[in-house]
């Protein structure tokens, strides 16, 4: 059918209820041939009104940092999934954590879990990238010197007091080696700590990173 045709042409990309019924539009009940194309597993449901290609169509996927964006917004790629992206944590990192101005939210999908938790503003706009994926779509991305930040901020109970106890957590419990943080920006940093959550936590890590 041309419908799947087209739906497997498309399986790199999300597919919103929109694009699906301008598609069908020559169809007397589209969303009843979207439930069946669902039924049929040729549409693979990530939220009411977004979907991809289902599993009986195509393998192909889109990029799970371009799904984190779509599947609640605004919102960026942040914490573990962007250090490891960039290299700075050795674990795998098996969701995807992204920062929004929103609800903290979670989902459940057939490509993974995506996990959403809320940062203030202004501090939540410092930061990002606009990344090239394989797609040649984009995706926001939070810097590595964000990335970081973010992760200070964002865990329940972390203090960093001094320099020693920054060293400890970034090197010793994240296991960040010292190479890639003095590669790291520090006057970026310095630059959001007015507005930032745990500003003082951050200042440490500065120095901790600045005498390295």
């Amino acid at each position: 059918m041309e419908i799947n045709r087209i739906i497997g042409s498309h399986a790199d990309q999300l597919l919103p209820h929109q694009l699906l019924m301008s598609w069908l539009k020559g169809y007397k009940r589209p969303n009843d041939k979207i439930l069946g194309l669902k039924a049929q597993g040729i549409l693979e449901p990530l939220k009411k009104g977004l979907y991809i290609a289902g599993p009986s169509i195509s393998e192909t996927k889109p990029d799970t940092f371009l799904i984190a964006n779509h599947l609640l917004g605004p919102s960026y790629v942040s914490v573990e999934t962007a250090l490891s992206f960039y290299g700075l944590i050795p674990e795998r990192v098996y969701e995807t954590a992204s920062m929004t101005t929103k609800a903290p939210r979670s989902f459940k999908t057939a490509v993974g879990r995506f996990t959403y938790t809320r940062l203030p503003l202004p501090y939540y706009s410092f930061g990002l990238n606009m990344l090239q994926l394989p797609s040649n779509q984009y995706a926001i991305v939070a810097s590595r010197e964000k990335a970081l930040c973010d992760k200070i901020v964002t865990t329940s109970g972390l203090i960093l007091r001094s320099v020693r106890n920054a060293y400890d957590y970034l090197v010793d419990d994240m296991r960040i080696d010292e190479s890639a943080l003095k590669e790291l920006d520090t006057n970026a940093i310095q630059e959001w700590l007015p507005d930032a959550p745990k500003r003082d936590s951050l200042g440490m890590v500065v120095k901790m990173i600045e005498q390295l």
